[in-house]
């Protein structure tokens, strides 16, 4: 038979889904993996989506989403961050922001074209953009910039290949946010070597000190070269549900829009209701599961500083715990199997997120309180006796 596609061939399996299959028969564990909200989707999105059903919603929507939707949405970015975009040409309705990602990459990339990522970033943006034949490019950040671009560093990667750059703020795996001081830079950047920049906000309203995260959308001349992704998942614990969306120039916008009718079509036609009444309708359960989360990283961080040789970088967003595990000399893989086996507490390897993670990581605070206090326990009791008594 003949060989199977490059694209099938090059794009590898998430370290992600490894962990989570070591598992697997295991019992009493405490997991750490999963990056999706311990909550069930507030009660008046479901109603909406019932209702739409009853009423008759079963068909084909637009490509790019039902207007009232998309409507909902721009006028949602006009509130939040101040962002005004059309809504019949610069705002589209994707099956999840992951798919928004990929389309806007099939949109702007080239089979040859470089983009450029942080290192650690999230794993599926190599991957998307393996698959539309173009090269991740990656650029080490640490916690000294908050797992952030340094604009000198970003500068010196850029090549006459460069399409652009990903910004992901506040960012999965580690919470890190990009101030608007440092997006002032990367813009200049952008504008000097005119790049694209898809700026990933799935995490925008999940954000714990200071001011909310800034979209470098906002940031002068960079409207036109930005694609914003953004998710229902997170922020209404509709990962199921698999709404996301996109804002951006019409001839970015338009061109994404026209490859949804060769992927997904559109999207499921009561999800869409479902998302509208997520925008529109009460938000007190968005309140209420944020300051949750707030209270669970505030709950990690001081969990772990009683941890000997860890060492937790203070998440400033998202629900990500970015653990330093150095001083083991172990690689995050070894070290993660190591727990699992031991202590039954799972982990994900920080090098799943980039060569530059493997000295870190990362757990989801997305789970009780409860779990939280249990699981750093035992990685307490893991590192006390694997480390500090045999010595």
């Amino acid at each position: 038979m003949k060989d199977l596609s490059f694209v099938a061939q090059r794009v590898t399996p998430s370290p992600i889904r490894q962990m989570f299959n070591l598992a697997q028969g295991m019992k009493d564990v405490i997991s750490f993996t999963v990056g999706e909200p311990d909550f069930l989707t507030p009660d008046n999105i479901v109603d909406a989506a019932v209702r739409a059903l009853k009423d008759g919603q079963h068909k084909y929507t637009p490509n790019a989403g039902i207007a009232p939707l998309r409507e909902a949405l721009c006028e949602t970015e006009q509130k939040t961050a101040g962002l005004s975009y059309n809504s019949a040409s610069e705002c589209m309705v994707a099956a999840g922001g992951m798919e928004a990602l990929l389309l806007a990459m099939l949109t702007i990339l080239n089979p040859g074209d470089e983009f450029i990522l942080t290192d650690p970033c999230w794993t599926n943006y190599s991957r998307q953009i393996s698959i539309c034949s173009a090269i991740p490019k990656f650029v080490a950040v640490d916690e000294t910039t908050d797992f952030c671009f340094s604009p000198a560093k970003l500068e010196e990667a850029i090549t006459p290949e460069t399409k652009g750059f990903i910004i992901n703020s506040p960012s999965n795996p580690t919470g890190g946010i990009a101030a608007e001081a440092l997006l002032k830079e990367l813009a200049e950047i952008a504008i000097r070597h005119d790049l694209w920049v898809i700026s990933d906000e799935v995490y925008s309203r999940i954000a714990y000190e200071g001011e909310k995260p800034c979209s470098i959308a906002k940031i002068s001349g960079m409207k036109e070269r930005t694609v914003i992704v953004g998710s229902f998942s997170k922020t209404y614990a509709m990962t199921g549900w698999r709404v996301g969306y996109a804002f951006g120039p019409e001839t970015i916008i338009q061109n994404m829009v026209k490859l949804q009718e060769n992927v997904a079509a559109c999207v499921n036609t009561a999800a869409q209701y479902g998302a509208l009444e997520a925008l529109t309708g009460n938000q007190d359960s968005v309140h209420r599961m944020t300051e949750t989360y707030k209270k669970r990283r505030e709950l990690v961080v001081d969990s772990f500083s009683e941890v000997p040789l860890l060492r937790c970088f203070a998440p400033q967003g998202a629900f990500y715990a970015f653990v330093n595990i150095e001083q083991t000399g172990m690689t995050s893989q070894a070290f993660a199997e190591d727990l699992l086996e031991k202590a039954r507490v799972i982990v994900v390897p920080g090098h799943a997120f980039g060569k530059n993670g493997d000295n870190y990581i990362r757990l989801s605070f997305a789970t009780s309180e409860e779990n939280i206090l249990n699981g750093i326990e035992r990685i307490k009791k893991y590192i006390h006796r694997t480390f500090i008594s045999a010595e």
